[in-house]
């Protein structure tokens, strides 16, 4: 397959919210694609028509496109196709690769019970006698020897055929199985690599089995180990967020959410933090590793506040107003982007999360007059308002940089015989009203001239 181009297929059941599990398989195939120039196609498995619902499938296509993955073409809708997988199926009948199956349900139940460690052996599969009553189709399975896979993350991995009966294909009714529909459309989208959640491995020996019987030529498959929690038992709501669009709420910037996924059971060297354009150049199915991948917040934070720290402004604040906006929350004003955007510089160093990110930067989001919580009220009394009306003197006509403005506030604190962190308190209170804050030099920067010297003279009027 090597001169065939790549193409890779992410193939979500529509019955609830996109998995973070799930997230990372479409990465996975979204990267191996995009990194050799091929195909990453996107198939809704919607045959399970009680349980598939329009809203999951938007909830699917909407969590794809947050994290930043695009797809070629538009989705491709199983059920649509449920005609194509019919016809393949009597292909197979008329071809002697598949055979008319009259069995009841319990006839077939009644055979279980007398055979429970034997798979269901039809008796129809060589009767020449047939009936004119309802049949399924059933796929003419091999019955000898071993069906192989060779695995690109599991490596060689076989079952004995004796193990395996000889599935449905086409029910009684005339829908087709879930089974044929996903080789029929592997198939026909040209599909060359399935990249999969490694609990799809045994259906694989029956699917490879289905390629076999109509000739096709088999994908190359790559079964990727499940995520697990940081108890190293299966991911589940136990453990906390397990849906993606729980951690976009939690306020883990997609870039950085691509750069963990990507990491989550997958290895370039020692390499923990990377961009896109790195991903995309190193990620190959060899560095997928065999044992589970286990979620670590902990980790994921810190490779939160890597992106953060790297990410251009533009889309910084882009990143921002998408949380605010899947959030709920009022968008910012132009006033507050504009105070926000002066004081990215200092607010990147320590965020590790969007939301940490804007508590941060409370200080450019409120308006006079600034309320001030307990601990700030107490930095606020008569004298530390003195030094606040020299330093609202002091600084009138400086040059409004941080250098300078922190230079006249030394010079305020000496003149007062005190350290700097003792003016330093009553200023946060002022302009920030709270204890823990950016820098006070930061803040004042941000807010520019007039809205400091403002709040500060809010507090000295105090004084009397």
């Amino acid at each position: 397959m090597s001169d065939t181009p790549i193409v890779t297929r992410f193939a979500p059941s529509p019955t609830g919210y996109l998995h973070i599990g799930g997230a990372r398989t479409a990465l996975f195939n979204w990267l191996y694609a995009r990194g050799r120039g091929g195909k990453f196609l996107l198939r809704i498995e919607d045959t399970d028509r009680a349980r598939s619902t329009p809203e999951a499938t938007e909830a699917i296509l909407k969590g794809l496109s947050w994290l930043g993955l695009d797809w070629d073409g538009e989705p491709i809708s199983q059920f649509e196709r449920k005609d194509r997988h019919a016809e393949v199926a009597r292909q197979m009948l008329d071809s002697g690769a598949a055979y008319k199956c009259f069995s009841t349900p319990e006839e077939i139940a009644e055979w279980r019970e007398a055979n429970p460690r034997q798979p269901f052996q039809s008796p129809w599969r060589d009767a020449t006698d047939l009936s004119d009553a309802p049949y399924a189709i059933r796929l003419r399975a091999p019955r000898e020897g071993e069906t192989v896979v060779n695995d690109a993350v599991q490596g060689t991995v076989r079952v004995s055929n004796d193990q395996l009966d000889d599935m449905i294909i086409l029910r009684s009714d005339g829908t087709p199985t879930y089974m044929l529909a996903v080789v029929v459309d592997d198939h026909d989208m040209g599909v060359t690599h399935v990249i999969r959640g490694d609990d799809h491995l045994t259906n694989t020996f029956r699917q490879v089995q289905i390629f076999d019987a109509m000739g096709w030529p088999r994908p190359v498959f790559a079964h990727i180990p499940l995520i697990h929690g940081e108890d190293g038992k299966k991911l589940s709501k136990r453990h906390g967020a397990v849906g993606l669009h729980e951690f976009a709420a939690l306020g883990y910037p997609a870039a950085a959410m691509r750069n963990y996924l990507a990491r989550l059971g997958w290895s370039h060297g020692d390499d923990e933090l990377f961009d896109d354009a790195q991903a995309r150049d190193w990620f190959d199915l060899g560095g997928i590793g065999r044992a589970p991948a286990r979620l670590d917040f902990k980790k994921l934070e810190h490779v939160s506040g890597h992106h953060i720290g790297a990410m251009p402004d533009a889309e910084l604040m882009a990143a921002l107003d998408l949380f605010l906006s899947e959030t709920g929350a009022e968008p910012l004003t132009q006033r507050q982007r504009d105070r926000v955007i002066a004081a990215l510089p200092a607010l990147k160093e320590k965020a590790k999360t969007l939301p940490q990110l804007l508590d941060q930067a409370r200080f450019a989001l409120i308006d006079r007059p600034v309320d001030l919580d307990e601990k700030a009220s107490k930095s606020l009394d008569t004298v530390s308002r003195g030094m606040l009306s020299a330093l609202t003197a002091a600084v009138q006509h400086v040059s409004w940089t941080r250098d300078e403005l922190e230079q006249a506030a030394k010079q305020v604190a000496e003149e007062h015989g005190v350290g700097l962190g003792k003016l330093a308190a009553p200023l946060r209170a002022a302009l920030a009203g709270r204890t823990a804050t950016p820098s006070v030099f930061d803040m004042m920067t941000a807010l520019g001239r007039e809205e400091s010297l403002a709040r500060l003279q809010d507090q000295t009027d105090l004084a009397g």
